[in-house]
């Protein structure tokens, strides 16, 4: 027969130990997250980056799938001031859904905006982006997810650090359309803020910044030598730059260079981007660990570059931190409530926990959204703990060698141009 009673005592006991033992992973991660928001509070805007002057010939990629926004986009693209017989507009609908096709050729029609079609998605977004590749006839490929909205100097811009001919990608910042349209998105827009106002810069200062997936540009003879871009990757932006970077090509990132898109709405969305990026973050590093680690990279980009790509394992200790420490203090042997050293110990934890609130809050202020902090602060406690899992789903993935399915996420500008697009949303191989 089970003595419940030495059972409860023993996962007291380990449950206690393990809570311990993570906090010191917990307290490392979430310096490096004080760290970056001190950074971020003393980081000042540098010079404007200016236009070019040499107008090299440019083939603006838009991959889509299902997604009528892709037309918003392109209207904005075509609108660009950059010399109109110097670039030129590719909409490579992978489609399933024959009325958004139809949309995407009657508007290409129109404009004289040529369309890709492999009448599969297989491969994923880098699938369709290497077919476009065989259509582009610019030296520099610019690409933009369907839900992005260039401005007019955005081209003239973003070509600019190319007259160095040793770089080989630039990026753009993101901000973010519908940053207003719920707790989630305003949730989701402090996530990326962090990244976009803080990391990035940091890296950018390092000589290692990396591709975001969309409002990029890139070389077309790298993509080439370097084969094209990863098939089946789920973030092929991020795995490319890490393959440019180590092998001697320079990248750059464009702080004051702002593209809009639209981040998730709803935590479902979230939830999937998030497990996504973990996923495809990781398995990154996992191919190229060695040339990250043991390569020409110097310290300092090795540091910066591993903690970029591999920061979503914080959330596996931040998620067993939470669930061992509430199992220590059930299976705890009854007596009564010390409300103020009850309330001290969660004050401590929180504290030594809450890096990444501390980033986003700086995130907030550089930005101008400080009036946000109070939602973003308790979406943190509950929606953040939901997107947690989903990290960790993610990386149990990549350590499982299961592949990641490409899940097309909700988006406002869709349900504007065709309420009834969702009808397939999953893409799978």
């Amino acid at each position: 027969m089970i003595d419940v009673e030495l059972v409860k005592i023993l996962v007291h006991a380990v449950s206690t130990d393990i809570f311990h033992f993570l906090v010191i992973p917990v307290v490392v991660f979430s310096a490096f997250f004080y760290f970056f928001g001190i950074v971020g509070i003393l980081q000042k805007n540098g010079k404007k980056s200016r236009e070019t002057r040499k107008f090299p010939k440019v083939t603006v990629q838009i991959p889509t799938f299902n997604e009528p926004i892709a037309i918003r986009c392109a209207e904005h693209c075509i609108r660009m001031d950059y010399p109109r017989n110097k670039f030129d507009v590719i909409i490579g609908d992978d489609s399933s859904d024959k009325k958004v096709s139809a949309m995407i050729d009657d508007f290409a029609q129109k404009h004289r905006i040529k369309v890709t079609r492999r009448g599969t998605n297989e491969g994923f977004k880098a699938g369709n982006i290497n077919n476009m590749l065989r259509y582009s006839k610019g030296e520099i490929i610019v690409i933009f997810d369907s839900d992005f909205v260039p401005p007019p100097d955005f081209l003239k811009r973003i070509v600019k650090p190319f007259e160095d001919k040793r770089v080989a990608c630039v990026q753009s910042k993101w901000s973010y359309l519908n940053m207003e349209q719920s707790p989630t998105s305003k949730f989701a827009s402090t996530v990326l803020m962090v990244y976009h106002n803080i990391l990035a810069r940091l890296n950018n200062m390092a000589g290692v910044p990396l591709l975001f997936g969309s409002g990029e540009a890139v070389r077309k003879n790298v993509i080439e030598k370097l084969g094209g871009w990863q098939e089946g990757s789920v973030t092929e932006d991020v795995e490319f730059s890490v393959r440019a970077l180590v092998n001697g090509y320079k990248t750059v990132y464009l702080h004051d260079l702002t593209v809009q898109g639209e981040v998730p709405y709803n935590v479902r969305s979230l939830r999937t981007q998030q497990r996504r990026w973990a996923y495809g973050n990781t398995k990154a590093f996992l191919e190229h660990k060695r040339s990250i680690m043991f390569g020409r990279l110097s310290l300092l980009q090795k540091t910066l570059m591993s903690f970029t790509m591999l920061g979503y394992i914080s959330s596996f200790f931040l998620v067993a931190f939470m669930f061992f420490g509430a199992l220590s203090f059930m299976t705890g042997e009854p007596s009564g409530i010390n409300v103020f050293r009850l309330a001290t110990d969660v004050a401590i934890n929180f504290v030594l926990a809450s890096g990444f609130t501390f980033a986003g809050v700086v995130a907030l202020w550089k930005e101008k959204k400080a009036h946000h902090v109070f939602v973003v602060f308790f979406s943190a406690l509950t929606i953040g703990i939901l997107v947690s899992l989903s990290v960790c789903n993610g990386i149990i993935k990549v350590l499982r060698g299961k592949p990641m399915h490409w899940i097309v996420i909700r988006k406002k500008g869709n349900m504007e141009f065709l309420p009834d697009t969702y009808g397939l949303t999953t893409i799978k191989r």
